[in-house]
């Protein structure tokens, strides 16, 4: 393997993106949500466009504590919906670094618009097709309510 020198030149503009998702990280850690909504296909959906301005770690961490979210939907929700607009994931962080433009809110309105709409009617062929299955909470956690606890089937605790 060749020894190479390292490329100094990229590391201002590297830190001033590594920064900038730092603090996005930061901020989202401090945000005051103790506990979500029961859930709801309304709830996963509203999930996503939530996620796209906060961090999505945080919300998906929630979620699966909480319990009775169905899986995939949680998923495509801070999946696709945490990409929606260019600071709510790390590789829209890095694109817009290469490309400043990215980072414009009019420009968003105008030629990203769509991003949003395709996230909705995802979701609903999502929901069409495949039907909203909830999963029980974590087991050894606290069920949210007794309801929820009827979710994980009697014995599957050790499986």
């Amino acid at each position: 393997m060749a020894l190479r020198r390292p490329d100094w030149e990229v590391l201002p503009e590297t830190a001033k993106g590594t920064l900038f998702l730092l603090s996005l990280v930061l901020c989202a850690s401090m945000m005051p949500v103790e506990e979500l909504p029961p859930a709801s296909l309304v709830v996963a959906l509203g999930l996503g466009f939530v996620s796209a301005v906060f961090d999505n770690i945080p919300l998906t961490a929630l979620a699966i504590k909480q319990g009775g979210y169905d899986w995939g939907f949680l998923a495509y929700a801070v999946g696709f919906g945490g990409s929606m607009i260019w600071f709510g994931s790390s590789a829209g962080v890095a694109l817009s670094n290469m490309y400043p433009e990215a980072k414009s809110v009019g420009n968003w309105l105008r030629h990203g618009w769509h991003v949003a709409l395709a996230y909705v009617a995802g979701f609903a062929v999502m929901a069409a097709i495949l039907g909203w299955h909830p999963a029980g909470p974590l087991r050894g956690a606290p069920a949210a309510d007794p309801a929820a606890a009827r979710l994980v089937p009697a014995g599957s605790a050790g499986h």
